[in-house]
């Protein structure tokens, strides 16, 4: 599940839209009509709040195309890697009490990393380790700096099938890829073994933490590794490109097990496993646009919030990132797999919700998304 959030400047998200002057509609579903129209775009959720409040809400376009079923504002989406923000928010709760700190090493907290090695050299007929500079941190799993891989070759055929602490002994067992805090390197490996010692150091299991600690207090009612069977109805249908790339084609969460209300089968994926809505993800969202408090209750210490938000990537290498966010120069956020993404815009006092099921788009449908963030910045940017 690689990042797909684009922080894109005001000027060029005002290209996608028209006249730059002109008035924006009330509305964006005349802005994202034609997509749908075109057979481009299946059907989005878009969702712009503030500080306060949600400012717009709407639903275009169909959540089943073959059934006919029209999107509305409360269906359910799979938001992949946007739950490595709200996992690492969980992990900063933590940090805030005193029980983790970002900078010591992993194996303080899970022994079976102790004594890990580093591919040095490696070619097609043999692999040679070595010991690393430095034990791999807390910081360095949140921040996709660790070395270790996107996930374990255990991780087979989906990312749901293994128990947190199975996943994570798979990680430890394996060689780091690079050197400890040398290089960005996406890893859904990372922020599970973050979640982990989360578990370890709260006495609490990794789903529940969050459900009582995030999800509850924050009033999310609609976020969850396991959609109820009435969830599951709100569930949008994944789409991509046809053979012909003209029109649109249905095609199943692949990196899931089926059936997605299984909770025998299925164990909650720290990384990339959550199903939301946009009202939901805006209640999180907008509690990081206060800064780490929402509705009179704190999440985060100041402190915690900045740590959470800030470049954590050298500046040696290109990627932006913090911990479990995207960094950009309009501010911070993180895409889905299936073309998610939220968008919190401090300096605008926005947050910028887009929800879409889409592994890819024939046509001009990936503008949609653009076109979106223009009408939303020209109707409430201030």
């Amino acid at each position: 599940m690689k990042v797909t959030l684009s922080l894109v400047p005001l000027v060029a998200a005002l290209a996608c839209s028209g006249p730059l002057f002109a008035a924006a509609p009330a509305s964006c579903v005349a802005r994202l009509q034609p997509f749908v129209d075109q057979h481009e775009l299946a059907g989005a959720v878009a969702l712009v709040a503030d500080k306060d409040k949600v400012r717009s809400v709407e639903a275009v376009g169909f959540a089943d195309l073959a059934a006919g079923r029209a999107m509305k504002t409360d269906a359910m989406f799979w938001i992949a890697s946007q739950s490595k923000a709200m996992t690492a928010t969980a992990v900063m709760m933590l940090v805030d009490e005193g029980k983790i700190a970002l900078d010591d090493p992993v194996e303080k907290y899970l022994p079976e990393f102790r004594g890990q090695m580093v591919v040095a050299e490696k070619d097609n007929e043999h692999e040679l380790l070595r010991k690393p500079g430095h034990p791999i941190t807390v910081r360095e799993v949140l921040s996709h700096m660790s070395g270790l891989p996107f996930k374990s070759a255990v991780e087979e055929p989906t990312l749901d099938g293994l128990p947190l602490a199975a996943a994570v002994r798979s990680y430890a067992a394996a060689p780091l890829q690079t050197e400890p805090g040398t290089h960005y390197q996406y890893s859904n490996a990372g922020i599970n073994t973050a979640a982990r010692i989360l578990e370890v150091v709260s006495g609490m299991k990794y789903e529940d933490f969050m459900q009582r600690r995030l999800f509850d207090p924050l009033g999310m009612k609609d976020t969850t590794f396991w959609p109820s069977e009435e969830q599951a109805r709100r569930l949008a249908k994944s789409y991509r490109p046809d053979g012909t790339k003209t029109n649109l084609v249905e095609f199943p969460i692949t990196q899931l097990l089926y059936p997605l209300t299984d909770r025998t089968r299925r164990f909650p994926m720290p990384a990339g496993g959550l199903f939301s809505t946009a009202q939901d993800t805006a209640l999180f969202c907008r509690m990081l646009l206060n800064g780490g408090e929402l509705n009179g209750r704190r999440y985060l210490s100041e402190a915690a919030f900045l740590e959470l938000t800030k470049r954590q990537t050298p500046e040696s290498v290109k990627d932006s990132y913090g911990f479990g966010l995207a960094i950009g120069p309009d501010g911070f956020g993180h895409g889905g797999a299936y073309a998610t993404s939220m968008e919190i815009r401090p300096a605008k006092g926005l947050v910028l919700i887009w929800m879409v099921q889409h592994g890819g788009f024939p046509g001009d449908g990936a503008k949609a998304q653009g076109a979106f963030k223009s009408w939303a910045l020209e109707r409430f940017g201030k």
